[in-house]
């Protein structure tokens, strides 16, 4: 891996192979005045099981590079690969969570949650109790008949969640998805979230603005500086699990928000 640690919960003395290999990409879009370059030489290695985020200014690639690793865009340069196997197209046994919710407002929030299976052509009953359980667990039990429209921002990105949950994917990836929401449902969510992955120890690819959510959530840290966008460090976490929200206001944990605000201080990108 980038900075040779092994995930919390595995052999630290073992070598593993990565499930995600990023290995010197680079993207760059055409525009009428030329070319416009959106990553430059990004390598990463992402362990089985590893929660990784991503944090870095607005326009630096973030939500690029998970396109990327979702099989949505192609890179201009450089190689990836899911599990192994060279990138082309989107991988099995992946799911992804955007900022928007992407709910059909003419469905049922039952129905929503059971979309992603529809599309993969499994059985719908079989995943019905499941699809129920979940909404329960994210506190959407009652309203599995509710239309979105009917449900708070908050209610809907859980839903969206338990749709990409449904599948029991390997391979998660979450562009944003808290960073429409107040403080105390954000804060319920990545409990939630954190709770979720300690159960399943997914590979887990987090994009976020937020120093302190990375933080909390992660095993490593990943800064991208400015457009066009490029990894400037890779920060290992080592603060115990399960975390609390009162784990944020420990002095190990302040210090890594600040290193990292510090770094990014040192690179002009945010003002200390």
């Amino acid at each position: 891996m980038a900075d040779g640690t092994a995930p919390e919960g595995t052999d630290k003395g073992a070598i593993q192979a990565p499930y995600v290999s990023i290995s010197r990409v680079g993207k760059t879009y055409a525009s009428p005045r030329g070319a416009v370059p959106a990553l430059v030489d990004i390598s990463l290695d992402i362990a089985p099981g590893e929660f990784i985020s991503v944090v870095g200014p607005s326009g630096c690639g973030k939500s690029t590079l998970l396109k990327l690793v979702a099989g949505l865009e192609e890179p201009s340069a450089g190689t990836l690969k899911v599990a192994g196997r060279p990138l082309k197209g989107p991988p099995d046994n992946l799911a992804v969570v955007f900022q928007r919710d992407v709910l059909l407002d003419w469905r049922t929030i039952l129905d929503n949650v059971l979309l992603s299976i529809e599309f993969m052509g499994l059985p719908r009953a079989k995943y019905k109790d499941r699809a129920v359980a979940l909404l329960q667990r994210f506190g959407l039990g009652g309203f599995e008949h509710r239309f979105p429209w009917e449900l708070s921002g908050g209610m809907r990105q859980r839903a969206s969640i338990c749709r990409a949950l449904l599948s029991d994917p390997e391979l998660l990836l979450m562009d944003e998805p808290f960073g429409a929401l107040d403080a105390m449902t954000r804060d319920d969510l990545n409990i939630e979230l954190a709770r979720i992955w300690q159960e399943t120890r997914k590979t887990l690819l987090f994009i976020t603005h937020s120093i302190a959510e990375a933080v909390f959530l992660s095993d490593r840290v990943v800064m991208m500086g400015k457009a066009p966008g490029m990894v400037v460090d890779v920060i290992r976490i080592d603060l115990p699990r399960p975390r609390s929200l009162a784990s944020r206001e420990t002095a190990e944990f302040v210090e890594y928000v600040a290193r990292i605000r510090h770094h990014f201080a040192e690179l002009g990108i945010v003002k200390e």
